[in-house]
């Protein structure tokens, strides 16, 4: 199975543990910021609403665009809104960078899913889609607490930091090693194995 499926997996693990950290941060950002602990608790909440909303917006706006693009321009849009998350003062901007952050989260994985399938072929679909959204499981298990511990030890904001630098390789990997051919387009060797995509029958 193509090791770039696996970044993909890390991509989400990064982001199953920004949905989910906060919970053992939230009174120090309301300290940080100046707000009250149930006003911070809206960051979890708010970034729970931007997936359910989102994940069907974007797999519709997203249909027809290069998967390597799509991938890049959402995980872009999510390391984007957790740099600014990280160094902003304002309480107002942070909830703005988890609308921002949820929305690429929920846009992201549905590429991403249907990208992993078709680089894994027909014989390995399960797995690759196992591999990707055991990024969330493991984020729960292991991203979270480590997050916490970042958050407790150096302040809320390098939890935020470390989301966004565990999510530049994957950057980097989709933008070398996913093809760039868009959801639906012909593969001009089909039946074969095609030079354009370097995998098998790229639907």
């Amino acid at each position: 199975m193509p090791v770039v499926i696996y970044i993909l997996g890390l991509a989400v693990f990064a982001q199953g543990t920004s949905e989910f950290m906060l919970a053992g941060l939230i009174p120090d950002i309301a300290a940080d910021l100046r707000v009250s602990v149930p006003a911070a608790g809206t960051l979890t909440s708010t970034f729970a609403a931007g997936m359910i909303i989102g994940a069907p917006l974007m797999a519709v706006l997203s249909l027809r665009w290069p998967r390597r693009w799509a991938l890049l321009v959402f995980l872009t849009a999510f390391i984007a809104a957790h740099v600014v998350g990280a160094v902003t003062g304002s309480f107002g901007v942070l909830l703005a960078t988890r609308v921002v952050g949820a929305v690429a989260n929920a846009g992201f994985l549905a590429v991403g899913l249907a990208t992993a399938v078709g680089l894994a072929g027909p014989h390995a679909k399960g797995r690759a889609a196992s591999v990707l959204l055991g990024g969330v499981t493991l984020a729960c298990v292991a991203g979270v607490p480590a997050g916490a511990v970042l958050g407790n030890l150096w302040g809320w904001r390098t939890a935020f930091w470390a989301v966004a630098a565990v999510s530049v390789p994957a950057a980097v990997a989709i933008l070398r090693s996913v093809p760039p051919t868009p959801p639906g387009a012909p593969c001009p060797t089909r039946g074969g194995n095609c030079a354009r995509c370097a995998v098998p029958d790229w639907p």
